[in-house]
């Protein structure tokens, strides 16, 4: 099986564009990783593109890959269309390495690209409706419910009845759970929360850029008990790229930083109870990318993972095996996951501030642990980054995630 590599990356600005469109935000993406591989558009062989929230904002259901990338000039190729929600942008970098390890082509491009903004915001809100089995969604509230039963707000305390993404209330019965299993506290997930937004400082690509205390974070708008506005991810618009080759190839990229690909694991979960906890889907793909790499935990320099709330990197940190499965707010709270901690995890700022264009947001894990791993993240810079793992999940069946990618990268 051949080596793969990184040649290249790409990533706009995430945050609110109401002034541009799928096909301008793929286009600065792939060009800026192209530029970066020191590749042109005839060198890819192969084509990966992520796209969440066309069909639903704007009727492009279909072929919307072909759409934004054949406008570009690219021609000839196979173009294919990636969805997996949330996990799409990894889930097509999962493929171009894949299709690189078979044999299909010796250079391949993963790009994603969402614009989740409206004038419309129930209709923004709208997208994840799918994201979940639509003829069970009764079954999955009830479940959601079960899990989070016994752990109440304090008194005086009411989730507002507003619009909002129902994964938030997902994610606060995901909390409730851990709170009730393992004694974690709000205020550990407000250390999260405000960690990652000091960390979004540092980085000019955020969509926001503001350094917030715990404090602040817990008297923030109440989203869904125990989660404050902070604690939550936004919706966004991006796009990122990457530009993939098999070790062969990367004498055609001489000015290129290579970084190697050394794990791709895309899983679905097993039946478990939410007790189970070492069955999560997270858990049972982390520990095959570690197989797949020779590498474990400890090895890790930096990690990206989908924190698409605050309560979400906690539970990842212990998934990742960051340490013991119930620990991972005590870990945030003394500070292991901070920049210049044990284990630095989303120097990004992660989705709580860097944002969450769901179709990009995989590939934007990708170009901060490329930069990271070339030691180019300047103020949010990883000392001595040598292995960087991205955790990237997607959609909900039952109790979690319905899919899960683990990349492992390495310089």
């Amino acid at each position: 099986m051949t080596d793969v590599y990184v040649v290249g990356v790409g990533m706009t600005q995430f945050g609110r564009l109401l002034d541009r469109s799928v096909k301008s935000l793929t286009e600065e993406a792939v060009t800026d990783a192209l530029n970066d591989a020191g590749a042109g558009k005839t060198d890819v062989g192969v084509a990966y593109f992520s796209n969440t929230t066309q069909g639903v904002l704007e009727g492009q259901h279909l072929v919307a890959g072909q759409m934004a990338l054949r406008q570009m000039g690219f021609q000839g190729i196979p173009i294919s269309n990636v969805e997996n929600a949330c996990a799409s942008a990894s889930t097509a970098f999962h493929l171009g390495v894949n299709a690189i390890r078979a044999g299909v082509t010796d250079v391949a491009l993963a790009v994603g690209a969402d614009k989740m903004y409206d004038d419309d915001k129930a209709k923004s809100f709208e997208i994840f409706d799918g994201a979940w089995d639509v003829h069970n969604v009764e079954g999955t509230l009830k479940g959601m419910a079960d899990m989070g039963a016994g752990v109440e707000p304090p008194d005086g305390v009411v989730t507002p009845n507003a619009k909002r993404s129902p994964f938030m209330d997902v994610y606060a019965s995901f909390a409730k759970f851990h709170m009730k299993t393992f004694g974690s506290t709000q205020r550990q997930f407000a250390a999260v929360a405000a960690k990652n937004h000091r960390h979004s400082t540092k980085n000019p690509k955020a969509q926001y850029r503001d350094d917030i205390s715990v404090d602040e974070v817990l008297a923030a708008r109440l989203i869904s008990w125990p989660l404050t506005l902070p604690m939550c991810s936004p919706i966004s618009d991006g796009a990122a790229a990457a530009i993939l080759c098999s070790k062969d190839a990367l004498g055609r990229f001489p000015d290129a930083r290579p970084i190697k690909v050394c794990a791709s694991v895309l899983g679905t979960g097993v039946d478990r109870t939410p007790e189970e906890v070492e069955k999560h889907i997270t858990h049972l793909a982390a520990n095959k990318a570690y197989e797949q790499a020779g590498l474990g935990p400890a090895d890790m320099s930096v990690a990206e993972v989908h924190d698409a709330t605050a309560f979400g990197e906690i539970t990842q940190t212990e998934n990742l095996g960051f340490c013991g499965f119930g620990e991972g707010g005590v870990a945030a709270e003394r500070g292991d996951t901070t920049i210049g901690g044990r284990i630095p995890i989303n120097p990004s700022g992660g989705l709580e501030s860097k944002g969450h264009p769901i179709g990009a947001t995989g590939l934007g894990q990708i170009y901060e642990l490329v930069t990271q791993l070339r030691g180019e993240a300047g103020a949010r810079q990883v000392e001595s980054a040598r292995f960087a793992i991205a955790e990237n999940g997607g959609g909900i069946w039952g109790i979690e995630e319905a899919s899960a990618c683990i990349t492992i990268l390495g310089r």
